[in-house]
């Protein structure tokens, strides 16, 4: 008998097709559960090892043994004349059709059968939200009156599964790139990456991000990206229970990354049942290796400081070498100029000028950018251009209404302007949006001092200081409105809580002439001007304008504007430098910055 046929008189074959078949049917389920408990790669990579080693083991003993009526014997042990192998062939072509129509059962099942209950829960969910919408939220549609809780989402920081955790900069910069691919669908709201982000690295429950931000479901997966490849992971979870309405897993190229944005972005609008007006936003296709120096640009930049702005732009140019037309890069430019200015890195003119050509060449590459028209927004203030940046704020706000960088700048401005009430709205309209968007708690907080509203502003310092205790300036602030009031032992306390150094001086600084220890006043503001003489005139001039040496506060306050630092904006509205209104020189210090802009139009004070 040839070696073959022996091969197939001992059934292997036949075993190792029922070998295959069964470990097919087991990583397909293992796949399922693990994407779902976002397990690391090499669990996976274990299990398909171990399958693997048990097929050899499997076809050893097909070959070397022989299953008999009295047990498992070894193969030249049985009598031919008995053997019952031709039996036991037919129980393994029993057994593989069984595990394939198993296999077949279970791809049914959830492509049909489950995917319609998916359905129906969400939908059975959506109806019961609307009809409870006064109990979930009081913002409504103005065309449908319907509640727009269940078209809502947040999406946590992907995990970043790669070997190498320098590559976490990928896995956020994704996450941030699909907060944005989101938000531009007017139908659906988004919550901020400050609120989203605040999950990072926490143990948390799913029902707890849907509580806190206001949102019914909860987008997260995870990364993993070795060389040019990558493996993306992705759920979306119905925040109230838990339940998982849709998971997908890439293993892709790099080169396909914004095809994966794009099926998500989609997946959501499907699952959520969401009815576009227009067509679904889509990610911008560019060179992926450009794509990647982006996100690291970006995360170099969010840790601030001179030598990670220069290695940032350092990313940024190569991005831009590969990909010359990559307006989201210009914008990023852009942003990082001003910060080298507005920190003493960057001569002011020089600085300045690079920015506006930055913006001014994202928006020329790309006129529907919200954020290349956000960033000329702000550089229009630095110099001072009230008229222009309330037209590139309008442009802003028309393409990108929804996006919180440009309420927040919009609501600045508004303050600066002694336009209180309209400030206020717009803090309110991303908090209503973002419950616990720090920076709208903060400037929230700081527009009700301005004006005059004291108790109100404590009690939202003390609100966000409960969300965020070593929040940078939030201490110190809370003792200068406490220093106001009256109560200067209060704020003294206070200042003693404040994390940022510099601010914490500053505050302590104001603060000790109403201890009566003004002997220290003089020494310890000494040794701050030497150290911040330079880039921050204008927290000086508010020193000595709060203490009443009105004329050194006009000195360093002209300094401020000669040094373009943008705090001066501030001016016009800033309580610390209230005593200096009734001065003659008040009129021509506002006429340097443009000021007092035209406020006839807008809701004031």
């Amino acid at each position: 008998m040839s070696f073959f046929e022996e091969l197939k008189r001992r059934n292997v074959f036949k075993v190792a097709i029922a070998y295959i078949v069964m470990s097919w049917l087991v990583m397909q389920v293992a796949d399922v559960i693990l994407n779902n408990i976002t397990a690391p790669d090499w669990v996976f990579h274990v299990i398909l090892l171990l399958l693997g080693i048990g097929f050899l083991v499997a076809i050893f003993f097909a070959w070397a043994f022989e299953l008999t009526p009295e047990g498992l014997k070894r193969e030249h042990e049985v009598d031919r004349s008995q053997s019952i192998t031709p039996d036991t062939g037919k129980k393994l072509n029993n057994l593989i059709f069984a595990v394939m129509a198993l296999a077949l059962g279970i791809f049914a099942y959830d492509k049909f059968f489950l995917s319609a209950s998916r359905d129906a829960a969400l939908v059975e969910a959506t109806t019961q939200a609307v009809s409870e919408q006064a109990a979930t939220r009081s913002a409504q549609d103005p065309e449908t009156g319907e509640s727009s809780t269940e078209q809502s989402i947040a999406v946590l920081p992907f995990v970043n599964m790669s070997s190498d955790k320098e590559q976490e900069y990928f896995s956020d910069g994704l996450s941030e790139e699909l907060i944005n691919l989101l938000a531009r669908i007017p139908e659906l709201k988004v919550a901020s990456r400050s609120s989203s982000f605040s999950y990072k690295g926490k143990d948390f429950k799913i029902e707890d991000v849907g509580r806190e931000l206001n949102v019914a479901y909860v987008l997260e997966g995870s990364v993993r990206k070795a060389g040019n490849q990558i493996r993306i992971t992705a759920q979306l979870i119905k925040s109230e229970d838990g339940f998982h309405l849709w998971s997908e897993t890439w293993d892709r190229p790099l080169e396909n990354i914004f095809a994966i944005q794009d099926e998500i972005s989609q997946a959501v609008v499907d699952v959520l049942k969401i009815k576009l007006m227009g067509e679904a936003p889509r990610a911008q296709v560019v060179d992926p290796q450009a794509y990647a120096l982006l996100l690291k640009a970006r995360h170099i930049y969010a840790k601030w400081g001179k030598e990670n702005f220069e290695k940032s732009l350092e990313a940024l140019e190569q991005a831009l070498a590969i990909e010359p037309d990559y307006a989201l890069a210009w914008t990023s430019k852009s942003a990082t100029y001003l910060a080298q200015v507005q920190y003493g890195y960057l001569d002011r003119d020089k600085g300045v000028k690079m920015s506006l050509e930055a913006a001014e060449k994202a928006i020329e590459i790309d006129p529907r950018l919200g954020s290349a028209w956000s960033r000329l927004v702000t550089i229009r203030l630095t110099e001072y251009d009230w008229a222009g940046a309330e037209a590139a704020l309008r442009k802003a706000l028309e393409l990108a209404p929804n996006d919180s960088s440009t309420l927040s700048t919009a609501g600045n401005m508004a303050s600066s302007l002694g336009r209180y009430e309209e400030s206020l709205a717009f803090h309110q309209r991303i908090l209503d949006d973002d419950p616990l968007h720090l920076s709208a708690h903060f400037n929230y907080a700081v527009t009700l001092a301005r004006m005059g509203r004291l108790e109100e502003s404590g009690a939202a310092f003390q609100h966000l200081l409960e969300l965020n205790p070593e929040g940078w300036g939030s201490h110190g602030i809370l003792a200068i409105v406490f220093m106001v009031q009256g109560d200067a032992s209060k704020a003294w306390d206070e200042t003693a809580r404040e994390v940022d150094p510099m601010f914490q001086e500053y505050a302590r600084i104001l603060v000790l002439p109403a201890l009566g220890r003004s002997e220290e006043v003089q020494q310890r503001l000494e040794v701050f001007t030497g150290e911040y003489q330079e880039r921050l005139a204008y927290l000086i001039a508010t020193v000595h304008g709060w203490h009443g040496n009105n004329d050194q506060a006009f000195n360093w306050l002209n300094r401020a504007i000669d040094q373009g630092d943008v705090l001066a904006v501030r001016t016009m509205t800033d309580p610390l430098l209230a005593g200096l209104r009734g001065d003659p020189r008040w009129g021509d210090l506002l006429g340097r910055i443009n000021l007092p802009y035209p406020i006839e139009s807008a809701s004031g004070e």
